[in-house]
């Protein structure tokens, strides 16, 4: 089982996206937290950062993209908590499972690490940048199954977002879509079985739950 982790695991997605809606607009790039939401939220920052680029027409400033990611790590130390239900979730699935993020590792440990949940993904944490392409392409669902010796068709993906929902159908994998800030539809037209509690995934993925 492989979990996404903004949006699935921590409740990190309109923090982060606030922060990035506020530096942006401070460069010249007019954004509120929904439109960075919509337009950046389940890809890697390599992919952000190219599209936020063309859109400026120039690279970001030197230092920018450091600085924001410090503040985005400052801001989880107080403000970050886990997705409402998610421990509980957790304690009822008996599957191994581990996390697969486009977000750079030191992001996801401080994600992690602020909401408690580091202790249940320790050994088992990968990172956009541990492949050569990040959501939505495959590769990184497949480096985490391979690390973990499983077989891709024998896997299940929570995904909120759709680059991460069709990284995962791309993969070949099971794909559960978590509807917390993505509308419904738009998971399920990447292949995606949408819930939107996560009191419902353990019965997901005993098959028990309608589809």
């Amino acid at each position: 089982m492989i979990f996404d982790c903004d949006g699935v695991l921590v409740d990190s997605e309109p923090l982060s996206n606030r922060i990035l809606a506020e530096r942006l607009t401070a460069i010249g790039l007019p954004t509120t937290t929904e439109d960075a939401i919509r337009d950046y939220m389940g890809r890697s920052w390599k992919t952000d950062q190219e599209i936020i680029e063309r859109r400026l027409g120039r690279p970001l400033p030197e230092g920018w993209v450091d600085a924001y990611h410090a503040e985005v790590i400052t801001a989880f130390a107080t403000e970050l908590a886990p997705v409402a239900g998610i421990a509980a979730a957790l304690d009822a699935i008996p599957l191994p499972w581990c996390v697969a993020s486009s977000s750079a590792h030191p992001r996801i440990r401080a994600a992690l690490e602020a909401t408690g949940l580091i202790g249940r993904f320790e050994g088992r944490i990968f990172s956009a940048t541990d492949v050569e392409h990040g959501k939505p392409a495959p590769d990184l669902f497949l480096h985490a199954a391979s690390e973990c010796g499983a077989e891709p068709g024998r896997c299940v993906v929570v995904e909120d977002a759709p680059p991460g929902a069709e990284a995962g159908r791309r993969a070949g994998m099971d794909v559960l879509g978590y509807a917390g800030l993505t509308a419904p539809e738009l998971l399920a037209a990447e292949g995606a079985r949408v819930f939107r509690s996560m009191a419902e995934l353990p019965a997901l993925l005993n098959g028990s739950a309608p589809r």
